[in-house]
């Protein structure tokens, strides 16, 4: 990764990684290549400065949104604030670095002095001639980009290169040309060789939209028949890929670049085309600049050594303004008012069950229960008038909200309450008469129902007509219950237990009757029931 945090500055390029930004809060993207652009994905949230073209780039390939991306014009200087209340700003200025479609240079200026960072940049005199830096400023700290800075690494410049490469396919007249690139860069060179050769050159459908945005000479094709020349991923440059090309057709196959590359097939051509400045382009550019000091972009090539006597003397780190301190230090994973309002309006609203207020269809509600009445399975009435009761949350419940707790006849759908609006539990079996409470009311302590006014609880009651003959069908086939003659309030009271346990709202279950207390009273009744059975049995 190619990237530097700027000391003493909010100030990051190429730099992505939020994790270990710190304290940057100013985000700048020099070109477009991998290297440069580790972390950044269609997640960034933070707003980024870069060309027009790199913007262009950034949104179609990485799918950056939009929203976050600051297109600044090559060759004008952009003022842009250095902490939230624009107290203290800075200006930048966007330089072309010669490298690849949309790379620039940045020339930052401000209270820090004046930084300028090349990023991946090919050297040509005509850069000294760029207003920003033929007024004769001062650079504090030139980040440098260092790729080639070998005195043992001789380049040719980028037109003597090119003219290797025309040569090497006049040797090759009837000879398909394939170029291997990578997936930015050198398509003016490929514009030369089709205007040199009158052909057409064969891109992939993404370059060539790509070269349709540079304004090229219209020379380029996806048709893999049109033309002799193709451009093709440099990694499919390798052995097994010639032997396949030269079956179908005679083919040479070109790298231009400087790295030093195993030639795994004889017809494969290195031609040492480069994007990045020679050593001796370096000295020139730093000697016209004499920067204080020089920092290499590509940290594990260090070369401060090569510079030392084009170096001015170093200045005095200034003082970071407090509010710029203040914005640095400020949570950057906090977003700001405005933008958590935008976020939140243009949210999609969650859709969910929309439930009806039991009290506002409680007149439907009751004709429908009268309506159906006859058709469920009869309750017998417990003695004493039974009048409706609201229910109350267990952990609200007070003397005054209990003025008048009755009891509520079973009718097969049960309504607790507004938040849990309504709950439909089996209807009894035939023979039981029922006296249904609110279920947080059989819950409460002995000593609080004293307090309140309430009734004991009440249970199940197999006095009806039916009782017998129902018993094994409420219980269950092979239950103890069924085979039992002599415990009918063990059996009277383990159906009560189902009961409460089937009618209790899931809310309440889960906050004050945990599955391991009904279990324990599960076993506390089915204890004596099974020694009894095991006692009549010996």
């Amino acid at each position: 990764m190619n990237g530097v945090l700027i000391p003493h500055t909010p100030i990051a390029v190429d730099f992505w990684s939020l994790r270990r930004a710190g304290t940057a809060r100013l985000f700048f993207l020099s070109h477009m290549h991998s290297d440069h652009t580790v972390g950044l994905s269609s997640t960034w949230a933070r707003p980024l400065y870069c060309s027009p073209i790199t913007a262009h780039l950034l949104h179609r390939q990485l799918q950056v949104s939009k929203q976050w991306i600051r297109a600044l014009e090559v060759g004008e200087s952009h003022v842009l604030p250095l902490d939230e209340i624009g107290r203290e700003t800075m200006t930048v200025t966007l330089i072309d670095a010669n490298h690849c479609p949309g790379s620039v240079m940045f020339l930052f200026e401000g209270y820090f002095g004046t930084i300028l960072y090349t990023g991946d940049f090919r050297y040509i005199p005509s850069m000294l001639k760029e207003p920003a830096l033929m007024l004769g400023k001062q650079i504090h700290t030139l980040y440098l980009d260092n790729t080639n800075c070998n005195p043992d690494l001789v380049l040719p410049s980028r037109q003597e290169a090119a003219h290797q490469i025309v040569q090497l396919i006049q040797k090759h007249p009837q000879h398909n040309i394939k170029i291997g690139l990578y997936s930015l860069g050198k398509e003016s060179l490929l514009e030369q060789l089709a205007l040199k050769f009158r052909t057409w050159v064969v891109l992939s459908p993404q370059r060539l939209e790509l070269v349709q945005l540079l304004g090229l000479a219209d020379v380029f094709t996806v048709d893999e028949k049109a033309g002799r020349i193709h451009a093709v991923d440099h990694m499919e440059i390798c052995n097994s890929t010639m032997l396949h090309w030269n079956q179908t057709h005679p083919t040479i196959a070109i790298l231009p670049t400087s790295r030093k590359i195993h030639r795994s097939h004889p017809d494969i051509h290195i031609i040492p085309y480069s994007d990045h400045s020679s050593y001796s382009e370096l000295r020139a550019f730093v000697a016209a600049l004499k920067p204080c000091q020089v920092v290499p972009i590509v940290s594990r090539q260090p070369c401060g050594e090569y510079f030392q006597d084009s170096l001015s003397p170093r200045l005095c780190m200034p003082l970071i303004p407090d509010s710029v301190q203040q914005y640095m230090s400020s949570s950057s994973r906090k977003p700001s008012f405005l933008w958590l309002l935008e976020r939140r309006l243009k949210r999609r609203r969650t859709q969910g069950v929309v439930f009806e207020s039991p009290e506002k269809n409680a007149d439907q509600s009751q004709a429908y229960r009268n309506s159906n009445q006859a058709k469920k399975w009869k309750l017998s009435s417990w003695p004493g008038d039974l009048k409706k009761q609201p229910c109350y949350h267990p952990l609200k419940i007070k003397k005054q909200l209990f003025p008048n707790l009755c009891s509520k006849e079973w009718n097969g759908a049960v309504s607790f309450c507004e938040s849990q609006k309504k709950v439909t539990v089996p209807t009894a079996p035939l023979g039981f008469s029922v006296h249904l409470r609110s279920i947080e009311e059989k819950f409460i302590c002995p000593k609080t129902r004293e307090d309140i006014g309430l009734e004991p609880p009440l249970v199940l009651r197999g006095d009806g007509p039916a009782t017998t003959g129902n018993q094994s069908a409420w219980v269950g086939h092979g239950s103890p219950l069924s085979h039992s003659k002599a415990t009918p309030r063990l059996a009277t009271e383990f159906r009560s237990l189902a009961l409460k346990y089937l009618l209790t709202p899931v809310n309440f279950f889960q906050a004050g009757y945990s599955s391991r207390s009904f279990d324990q009273q599960v076993e506390k009744y089915l204890k004596p029931l099974l020694k009894y059975r095991q006692e009549s049995i010996e």
